[in-house]
């Protein structure tokens, strides 16, 4: 299942940097890693929060880098758009479907930089 829409019913958006490659600040990528909750869930790759915690400060260039190719190539990687959905009950009899909502587990590398995206936008 792919998260994102393959269809380009996206408009471009004029960017204002005037062509300049997008380059990122590695300290809000280090503020999102020290973020990472331990306990979340793990995504479609098996890779949890816990080991992107212990890598730590020898990690970030390495996020900071894949952050730089994702935005200036305009591209996500193939990973990146999958998702694992589950059912969670939301109450009431576990034996009917309508009981359930779903939720989608994405990889917890490319949910921070969500996060990190957000921040540089807002």
């Amino acid at each position: 299942m792919s998260v994102f829409s393959s269809k380009g019913n996206i408009q471009h958006i004029q960017c204002t940097n005037s062509g300049e490659p997008f380059t990122n600040d590695t300290k809000i990528i280090r503020k999102w890693v020290a973020a990472i909750g331990k306990n979340k869930s793990i995504g479609p790759d098996g890779i949890s929060g816990e080991i992107l915690k212990l890598g730590g400060a020898a990690m970030i260039p390495y996020l900071a880098r894949l952050l730089d190719i994702t935005m200036n190539d305009g591209t996500l990687a193939a990973d990146w758009k999958r998702a694992m959905v589950v059912p969670v009950h939301k109450g009431g009899d576990r034996s009917l479907a309508t009981n359930y909502r779903p939720v989608s587990l994405i990889l917890v590398v490319c949910k921070q930089m969500e996060h990190v995206i957000a921040s540089y936008l807002r």
